[in-house]
């Protein structure tokens, strides 16, 4: 395989306290700081769909990433602080831009309508992937007119005095599909500092998110993580991993380690951590049975379940919550067919009635649960007796039974 080499320089200003270092840690003051970055040439004349730039910090990734992938490295916006996170992605359609959210892991409807600057550090992170896959989208589209303020381009970062970038070697385009196979992989985009800013739990399923959404076809592009951490890599399952610690290119897709997650009753108190990422009321009925998941010791689901009035054995899905910070990998469906397949053993009927579009997903395709209604508008609450149940009255909703 033949070898890429990238020089990179910047200026050195002269004073007294560069002088200063310079003297107590033998260092030459030159005019220019020389980065020399040797890789393998990437060869990516193939239809991959996940790529991986990684290597410790200081290494060259950012500016090998522009010099391979030029305007694809995507540029982060500024979020208006007047307005909520799902009025920020121009006029893609509503059903895109909440999916795409929930692809990225972003799944909590309360979150969505808040400003981006109030988010978490987590939930900011996801919005920006997902802010980035839709401006791709808006590529792939160049006839769609976006509004003001909505900048459906991304720029390369060109050499400037303060982020100079000087290749003494050959300029090296990537060798990309192009023709059938770009319409059919969709466009590119490079995401730099990936997970950089978020906990390691979140940065894992953040990168397996990506990958679930790509692989189901939610998300159409090509994504080139460009990160330091190491951590993410099985988890991403890149089809190819370029690393600067080594210079080394491989072709391969890695295999995410399984998750296990435990399954437990718990008191109707463990409600509180989750009600305020619930997009329904945050009271939860009295006689309702709980249950918490957990996942390397973390707790990171809940679910509710109710006896239905008037149907002896048949109970129902009431609530069923995962928080922000892991979603997008399926936890939500997993807790939702272990209960499920609970009250099956015990000789119990049990039915969902869901208006997000990722459970409703799930039951539309999965063989183990049988749609029973679609609601438009929904219906009106038939629990007598309790002023603040709401029902599904004024919602779009699907019901569906677990028949195993």
């Amino acid at each position: 395989m033949s070898e890429l080499e990238l020089v990179l320089t910047c200026p050195v200003h002269d004073s007294f306290r560069v002088r200063q270092v310079a003297g107590m840690f033998d260092v030459p003051v030159q005019q220019k700081a020389v980065q020399r970055i040797r890789v393998q040439k990437p060869e990516l004349g193939w239809p991959w769909r996940v790529g991986l730039i990684v290597g410790p910090s200081g290494s060259g990734k950012s500016q090998l990433a522009r010099h391979l992938f030029g305007p694809a490295v995507w540029q982060s916006p500024v979020w208006p602080e007047d307005r909520a996170v799902i009025e920020c992605f121009g006029n893609r359609p509503i059903h895109e831009i909440t999916g795409l959210l929930t692809s990225v892991g972003f799944g909590s409807p309360p979150s969505w309508i808040k400003p981006y600057h109030v988010l978490s550090t987590g939930e900011r992170f996801r919005c920006d992937l997902a802010r980035a896959l839709a401006e791709a989208n808006a590529q792939a589209e160049p006839a769609a007119a976006a509004p003001p303020g909505f900048d459906t381009q991304t720029s390369a970062v060109r050499p400037t005095a303060a982020n100079p970038i000087d290749a003494d070697s050959a300029s090296f385009s990537a060798v990309c599909p192009d023709g059938a196979d770009t319409a059919r992989l969709g466009p590119l985009v490079v995401f730099d500092e990936f997970t950089s800013v978020v906990d390691r739990n979140v940065a894992r399923i953040a990168s397996a998110a990506i990958r679930r959404a790509i692989e189901k076809g939610l998300i159409r592009c090509r994504f080139v993580a460009v990160t330091c951490h190491y951590d993410v890599a099985e988890w991403l399952e890149p089809d190819w991993v370029l690393d600067l610690a080594d210079g080394t290119f491989q072709r391969g897709c890695l295999r995410r380690p399984p998750m296990e997650i435990a399954i437990f009753r718990a008191a109707r108190w463990a409600w509180r951590a989750f009600a305020p990422h619930h997009y329904l009321s945050g009271q939860l009925n009295p006689v309702a049975q709980c249950y918490l998941a957990a996942w390397n010791e973390t707790v990171v689901a809940f679910c509710a379940v109710l006896p239905i009035p008037g149907r002896r054995s048949h109970w129902r899905i009431s609530r069923l919550v995962v928080l922000p910070d892991f979603q997008g990998i399926g936890i939500g469906t997993a807790v939702l067919e272990a209960v499920a397949e609970l009250y099956r053993c015990w000789g119990r009927r049990l039915s969902i009635t869901a208006s997000h579009p990722a459970i409703i997903g799930h039951l539309r395709r999965s063989r183990r649960w049988r749609i029973t209604a679609v609601r438009k508008t929904g219906s009106k609450p038939r629990q007598r007796g309790l002023p603040k149940y709401r029902g599904s009255f004024g919602r779009a909703v699907v019901s569906a039974e677990f028949i195993g």
